[in-house]
């Protein structure tokens, strides 16, 4: 007699705890190997780096370990086999997960950290998911974002979903009771930005392609502290989908149009070590805040002291919440409402 086989899309048993506060999706996860150089990198020469790290990564497992490290209830959803080395990854970091079988192992993704934090990052392209296995993935999300704050959908989409992918799980948790974040970039934030959604994350440069403006003009007004065309153009995605935009903007600081008004926080002074996850952070420090009821300036606030904390550290380690430095953000008040007249 032959024995049978479990579904293969039945997700394998996890670390999972009902109603996490932020739930996050990263469909494209990756194990994160980081170089840390003495001396900046030199192209086509022979370099030794000072340290080496692997880590778990992906948007969402980022996001998710900076929840962890600040106590809120979190659960990763991603794609990956038992015993993939990103699975062991988060067994040792003891982070909640919920995986969605595949038959091949996740990605790698390698940085390289220049001594005074510039990073050069090169992204596999991932595993690729079959049609039974995207509408698992988003029948994961949507059975377990029940009695949660946030869902989080994060980074890339992997060789095999289809770029609105992200928007039809929105569109599915419409009715759910929960709020909904998405950051990514490409084809996948296009068309992300054609619904409704609560919170929108882009950088310069992917607002700059979320609302078809120059975003070498948008990066130069970054540059020089006008931030008129940045509200101009958050606030167009501000009209066409209701969000609250989050704009990273790396070293300046960041930017939060929603619509009742705009604000930017200047970072604290740090010594930069690594930029990878940053960005991250900063959108997980924006969820803590408004779960726990924070108004917008102070989301702001703590969305880029978490920014900064992650700066400072190697590789995508989590900033922990004694490492923000949250009095030396400084928050200034733009306008009002960015489309008001």
């Amino acid at each position: 007699m032959t024995a049978s086989r479990p579904d293969p899309l039945d997700p394998a048993p996890s670390h999972a705890d009902p109603a996490p506060t932020i739930l996050t999706v990263t469909a494209n996860p990756s194990l994160d190997r980081t170089l840390e150089l003495s001396t900046p990198l030199t192209h086509g020469a022979v370099q030794r780096a000072r340290t080496a790290l692997a880590e778990p990564g992906g948007k969402g497992v980022n996001v998710a370990r900076v929840a962890a490290a600040a106590g809120v209830p979190t659960r990763a959803i991603l794609p990956a086999r038992a015993g993939d080395p990103l699975l062991t990854a988060l067994d040792d970091v003891a982070l909640p997960y919920l995986a969605l079988p595949i038959d091949g192992e996740v990605r790698s993704n390698i940085t390289v950290a220049d001594p005074d934090g510039t990073t050069t990052k090169i992204n596999a392209p991932g595993f690729v998911l079959d049609d039974a296995q995207a509408r698992r993935l988003a029948e994961l999300v949507l059975e377990n974002a029940r009695g949660a704050r946030w869902v989080a959908l994060c980074g890339s989409l992997p060789p095999g979903l289809p770029a609105n992918w992200y928007r039809t799980v929105v569109d599915a948790l419409s009715n759910s009771g929960c709020l909904v974040a998405v950051d990514t970039s490409g084809a996948p934030l296009a068309a992300a930005v054609t619904g409704r959604v609560d919170l929108l994350k882009p950088n310069d440069e992917e607002l700059a392609e979320a609302v078809g403006a120059d975003a070498a003009q948008l990066s130069a007004a970054t540059a020089r502290g006008d931030h008129a065309p940045l509200i101009e153009a958050a606030g167009q995605l501000v009209e066409r989908t209701g969000a609250a935009i989050l704009a990273t903007l790396g070293a300046s600081g960041a930017l939060l149009v929603t619509a009742t008004g705009s604000w930017f926080a200047a970072p604290p002074p740090i010594v930069p070590r690594s930029t990878v996850g940053a960005g991250d952070a900063a959108l997980t420090g924006y969820l803590i805040a408004e779960s726990r009821g924070a108004a917008e300036p102070e989301r702001l606030r703590t969305a880029v002291a978490y920014g900064s904390a992650a700066t400072a550290l190697p590789g995508t380690r989590p900033p922990a919440p004694e490492q923000l430095d949250l009095s030396h953000v400084h928050v200034t008040e733009l306008t009002g409402s960015p489309r008001a007249g």
